[in-house]
């Protein structure tokens, strides 16, 4: 017995499910469709914090303040259909675990609305003719951590731009997205894992690392910074939590003598199309930013509902047992830099009732794409009010450390990636933003939707909750 004729059976057919039998259907009546395409996300961002030494000397730190986190443990998805009743039995496992995982704090699902109102103009807005792409929910799990180890004013500016007003609200929300956002379970993986690199040569507050492991899942390592082994190890662990996706951008990471701390935080995303895009490719011109290229073309029609603005139309590519790729092509004249900033695409992707949307036949054509970029988000943080921790005459990292003063961050950084193809993508983020008045309604039931141009991607987990976010220029780097 199938997946679908138990969960027909025993009357857990939700949604989602009856959408995949709906392109099985679709699929025995078109043999364009091909077998399932992979999705794959990996992002990381890394905050290091250095010091100016004071009076104080640091002190050598004690055996045993290293700290790590657990992580839940998840009911495979049933691979072998042969044995009915075990089958059964684990299938109602899974969906009870999957299930569980979201069974979090009320009004979780929105904990990233006001970051993503905040970060998604002032990120994407910066492309320029380039490729771009950051993940809403990655920069917000590092910020987090930033906020759990400074004091004072340092700590109040980082939970100005996150919209929690004390720290113990933020942990609470913090918990309760990573655990919306975990899955391994066979079906979709996405992991976001954190970590902290402490300087052995400073003494750092105990209960500080046990609340990151608790609430943030942080792991904790301590070593000798500047060192080629400690450095390496740091590499190492970056490589695997993404998937080696980002070799290129984690071969320069590395750790000075003076480095007090480092912060880093990574996202790790991979789920099948819902639906199957077909077999065959097309080459086709795609008028990119930096001039005309020949890319191929992926090819899809399926009755969908097809969104509008102002300034643009959009699509929603769901994802098996996940979320969704929003695909947002900006109306001609108007430049992505341009969209990026308009409030009424923020309010489309936030999941709040949108009026201008049809029922229609879309006929869909995007490129494959392999796109990635790397950010300083020094500027981009202190231009959004987080200016005391980059200041180390003002900055308040007391609540971790009372061995050093005039610790400040010295560096904060940004990379992603995002594939896509017959066999993977890699993928965006969510936002929130205030509804506007809407254009006129496409006519007819039919629309071609041809993604040949500049456009935006947002990708979001069943939660709604915002995971990447990016800009294609140019498909082909």
């Amino acid at each position: 017995m199938r997946p679908e004729e138990i969960s027909d059976a025993m009357g857990l057919m939700d949604d989602e499910m009856v959408m995949e039998a709906d392109c099985s259907r679709k699929k025995r009546r078109n043999k364009k469709f091909s077998w399932m395409k992979w999705m794959a996300a990996a992002a990381c961002i890394c905050l290091v914090l250095a010091a100016v030494m004071g009076r104080n000397k640091p002190v050598k730190v004690e055996a045993g303040v290293i700290a790590k986190p657990e992580y839940p443990e998840m009911t495979q998805y049933p691979e072998n259909w042969d044995n009915e009743q075990q089958t059964i039995e684990q299938y109602n496992d899974w969906e009870e675990d999957w299930k569980a995982q979201r069974m979090q704090i009320k009004g979780y699902e929105n904990c990233l609305d006001y970051f993503v109102e905040k970060t998604m103009p002032q990120f994407l807005s910066e492309a320029g003719d380039k490729n771009l792409v950051y993940s809403p929910v990655n920069v917000y799990m590092a910020l987090s951590m930033l906020a759990e180890v400074t004091d004072g004013n340092s700590r109040q500016q980082i939970l100005d731009i996150l919209g929690v007003e004390h720290v113990n609200e933020l942990r609470d929300q913090v918990s309760a997205v990573w655990n919306a956002c975990y899955r391994k379970d066979g079906t979709v993986t996405s992991v976001l894992a954190n970590s902290l690199w402490l300087n052995q040569d400073i003494r750092f507050k105990k209960a500080v690392m046990e609340t990151l492991a608790n609430k943030y899942y942080a792991a904790s390592y301590c070593g000798e910074m500047g060192s080629a082994d400690f450095d390496a190890q740091l590499r190492e662990w970056l490589n695997t939590q993404t998937g080696g996706l980002l070799k290129d951008q984690i071969e320069n990471v590395d750790m000075k003598p003076e480095t007090v701390l480092a912060l880093v935080s990574t996202i790790y995303y991979q789920a099948r199309w819902q639906c199957e895009f077909w077999e065959e490719t097309t080459e086709d011109v795609f008028h990119g930013a930096d001039g005309d290229l020949n890319c191929d073309f992926m090819h899809q029609s399926l009755s969908r509902k097809f969104y509008w603005g102002d300034q643009f139309s959009a699509v929603a590519q769901d994802l098996k047992y996940s979320g969704s790729m929003w695909l947002i092509l900006p109306d001609e004249g108007i430049t992505v830099a341009e969209l990026a900033k308009d409030g009424e695409l923020l309010q489309l992707i936030s999941g709040e009732q949108w009026e201008n949307c049809k029922d229609m036949i879309v006929n869909l054509s995007m490129p494959k794409f392999d796109v990635s970029s790397s950010m300083d988000l020094s500027d981009d943080l202190q231009a959004m009010g987080i200016t005391d921790v980059f200041d180390d005459t003002v900055s308040d990292f007391s609540h971790m450390t009372s061995d050093l003063e005039n610790i400040y961050v010295s560096e904060a950084v940004h990379a992603a990636r995002v594939m896509v193809d017959e066999e993977g993508c890699t993928a965006t983020a969510f936002t929130e933003i205030m509804m506007e008045a809407g254009a006129a309604e496409p006519s007819g039931d039919e629309i071609d939707f041809v993604l040949d141009r500049p456009f935006l991607f947002v990708i979001t987990n069943e939660s709604g909750l915002s995971l990447f976010a990016g800009v294609v220029n140019q498909p082909i780097e």
